[in-house]
């Protein structure tokens, strides 16, 4: 009895202490998951389960954002979860996304899944243009995600029309110009096929390394009011602070480098910023929300603080993530260098075992043409002797003719005439029969010659015979060994050696001279992309050129026409910083 009363209280003792929880939806650009968190979880713990679950080690670039009264806001790390000014059903939605942006994606940007994430962020911002990119930019760019999603060009599979479903350019740019789909397709895949070799983490690293000299690119606007009343725009980015005019968010009026800016301060609406030179005046605004200073403020602090981390040695974990990287960069690069020396190996194969296969049916078609010259060659050579034959008794039988007529003939004269009647009409007679004999040995003479043309002409057909003859004898030789040939090369391909991760030559073991080597290849790999970015400028100018023809000026944007402004004079993204800094 004691017995049991101590377990029920042990079980119900045990069922008090089960923490409470509640549902969490996060949805990533790609893909949502859903979690079950302790009621005591602080926005750390949940972001650091997000982060866990996707393989995410770059963690100070993210952040889980969700919307309260219109208002974009970011999880404080330190907070409760449930303390936020979070919707009370669920699940509660937050969506992981990046809240800072490096200043150069190649270099800072490490991870694949890191990159990944960040291709997907912003060429979803292009699309829904809140990011602006010129139209021949927009082209390029997605040539670099048609890339990314189906791998190399292939016109047998990649037909026009493949990418009818697909959005690759923003609206604006579609209705800016008199194009259909199909003429916008066939300009994408050009640059498509030209990407060929390149894997999907370097189709969506070059889409980033392009992307981010986009003058909007990573910048967060906030509308502001300057002391007088003036509307304003405010950008926040990786470079520092910027102010812009509200009809144009390309070019600031002024900006603020981090490293330039000493203190950034609000109360209340008013926010503040000092310069390090104190010569320079406090540049004061107001803006139109409490909630907004602060979320300005959480992104100058961070964006400040990856500033300054740029400029200093990398930490052991960053060094060990990017000598990680080398590695499985030079791993993959081998693996593909391999998988294209066998397809090589395969495409060969097969075009000799094509070429052997048409030569066969070549020599088996010249092996049947001279089978038929043959038979036709004997069949007339049959027919020729038959002719010869007739003719030669038919000479015959004029010879004797012939010979009957002159015996004929010698009767007559030997025969009296008594009268000269008689002896006219023999004369007649005579000169008929002289006359018949001459044509008889004439038509005689004839048919002999004829008898020795058939004759010359069996001995020709009987020759045709045997040169045919021994043409057959040769291809039927060259056939069967072609034939061994064939099956011997259609054979090839199964057995070359397949692809195997676990291979033992594909084993690393980087020493000092492999650290030089790839330097020396990184630094290679610098001059020719030196020289493709020049060989890119001129393909966007081109295109640029090319479709003018077709753009609907009424339908310019004040975007595209500050933008061609800026291009007409040479101002580029970092060049319009410095001047206005």
């Amino acid at each position: 009895m004691a017995g049991a009363i101590a377990s029920r209280m042990s079980f119900s003792s045990l069922k008090r202490k089960q923490p409470k929880t509640f549902t969490v939806r996060i949805a990533t650009m790609d893909a949502e998951m859903e979690f079950s968190c302790e009621v005591k979880w602080k926005g750390k713990d949940l972001f650091d389960l997000v982060c866990r679950t996707l393989g995410l080690r770059e963690t100070w670039f993210f952040g889980l954002q969700y919307t309260i009264k219109d208002t974009v806001a970011w999880l404080k790390m330190d907070k409760k979860v449930l303390d936020h000014d979070v919707p009370t059903e669920e699940p509660k939605t937050f969506h992981f996304l990046a809240k800072f942006y490096p200043e150069n994606a190649e270099e800072e940007l490490v991870q694949e899944i890191t990159q990944h994430l960040f291709f997907l962020q912003v060429k979803k911002q292009i699309l829904d243009e809140k990011i602006f990119c010129p139209p021949e930019a927009s082209v390029l760019l997605a040539s670099y995600a048609v890339q990314a999603k189906y791998g190399d060009y292939d016109p047998n599979v990649h037909k026009r029309g493949f990418l009818a479903q697909e959005e690759l350019l923003p609206k604006r740019v579609i209705n800016l110009y008199q194009m259909t789909p199909e003429m916008w397709e066939e300009r994408i895949t050009a640059w498509y096929a030209e990407h060929r070799g390149r894997a999907r983490d370097e189709a969506e690293m070059e889409y980033l390394k392009i992307a981010q000299d986009l003058e909007m690119y990573g910048v967060n606007y906030f509308a502001i009011r300057n002391k007088k009343g003036t509307e304003l725009l405010l950008g926040v980015d990786a470079l520092g602070l910027h102010i812009y005019d509200p009809d144009n968010r390309l070019t600031p009026k002024i900006s603020f480098p981090w490293n330039e800016i000493r203190n950034i301060s609000y109360s209340d609406k008013e926010f503040t910023i000092k310069p390090l030179d104190k010569k320079i005046d406090v540049f004061k605004f107001n803006s139109s929300k409490l909630r907004v200073n602060k979320l300005i403020l959480q992104l100058c602090i961070g964006n400040h603080d990856l500033f300054m981390r740029r400029r200093k040695a990398d930490s052991l974990e960053v060094q060990q993530m990017k000598a990680q990287a080398r590695e499985e960069k030079a791993r993959k690069q081998m693996e593909r260098q391999c998988l294209a020396r066998e397809k090589q190996m395969r495409e060969e194969a097969e075009r000799t075992r094509d070429e052997l296969e048409r030569r066969l049916m070549q020599l088996k078609e010249e092996a049947t043409m001279a089978n038929e010259a043959l038979m036709r060659s004997e069949e007339t050579a049959d027919l020729l002797a038959e002719k010869a034959q007739i003719t030669e008794e038919e000479a015959k039988l004029l010879a004797q003719k012939a010979a009957e007529a002159e015996q004929e003939m010698q009767r007559i004269k030997a025969t009296a005439i008594r009268t000269e009647e008689e002896k006219r009409l023999m004369e007649q007679k005579v000169l008929e029969a002289e006359m018949l004999a001459l044509k008889m040995a004439e038509e005689s003479e004839r048919r002999a010659k004829e008898a020795d043309q058939l004759k010359q002409d069996l001995q020709e057909a009987r020759e045709s015979e045997r040169r045919a003859k021994q043409k057959l004898l040769e291809i039927t030789s060259k056939s069967s060994y072609t034939q061994s040939m064939n099956s011997s090369t259609t054979a090839l391909p199964t057995d070359l050696p397949s692809y195997n991760l676990i291979s033992d030559s594909l084993s690393f073991d980087f020493k000092d001279t492999d650290m030089k080597r790839l330097s020396m290849e990184i630094e290679k790999e610098k001059v020719e992309y030196m020289e493709r970015s020049k060989h890119l400028q001129e393909q966007l100018n081109e295109l640029k050129t090319e479709i003018e023809a077709l753009k609907l000026k009424e339908r310019e944007t004040a975007l595209d026409i500050l933008h061609n402004e800026n291009s007409s004079r040479g101002n580029s993204k970092h060049n319009t910083i410095k001047k206005v800094s």
